[in-house]
């Protein structure tokens, strides 16, 4: 089920994120994704944040600013079954036009980004990482 989440979730969120980010990121140090942990989870508990909840708790969110999806994770073990699109339709439901980045060298979200409709308008790098991203865009 996909709602809103409730701030008592902030820490399952910020796990997920952690563990996400240096499974799916390897091409970025893993003390990068550690060294902007508390930060991040302060940034989640004001974000506007909707979480997939199952029979084990939170298995994924999806994070917005605006028409900006600031991020798409999904729990280890979780993946591949449906939830990151469930959160994804989610949010274009009450939306026409959605945009976001993802590292170029993270192929399996490009892939799925791809496939829900989203295509490449720039190719920028991270600032702070130095890695090579796409900008892209859906609109219905």
């Amino acid at each position: 089920m996909v709602r809103k989440m409730r701030p008592a979730e902030v820490d399952a969120a910020a796990d997920i994120w952690l563990e996400t980010n240096i499974e799916a990121h390897s091409f970025v140090p893993e003390r990068y994704w550690r060294d902007h942990f508390e930060e991040v989870k302060g940034l989640l508990a004001q974000a506007e944040l909707y979480v997939f909840e199952g029979k084990a708790g939170v298995q994924g969110f999806i994070g917005l600013d605006a028409g900006y999806i600031a991020g798409l994770f999904v729990k280890s073990g979780a993946r591949a079954g449906g939830i990151g699109k469930k959160l994804l339709d989610h949010i274009k439901s009450g939306r026409s036009r959605l945009t976001l980045r993802v590292y170029q060298k993270n192929a399996g979200a490009v892939r799925f980004y791809q496939r829900e409709g989203f295509t490449v308008q720039e190719e920028p790098v991270d600032e702070s990482t130095g890695e090579p991203e796409y900008f892209m865009l859906w609109e219905r």
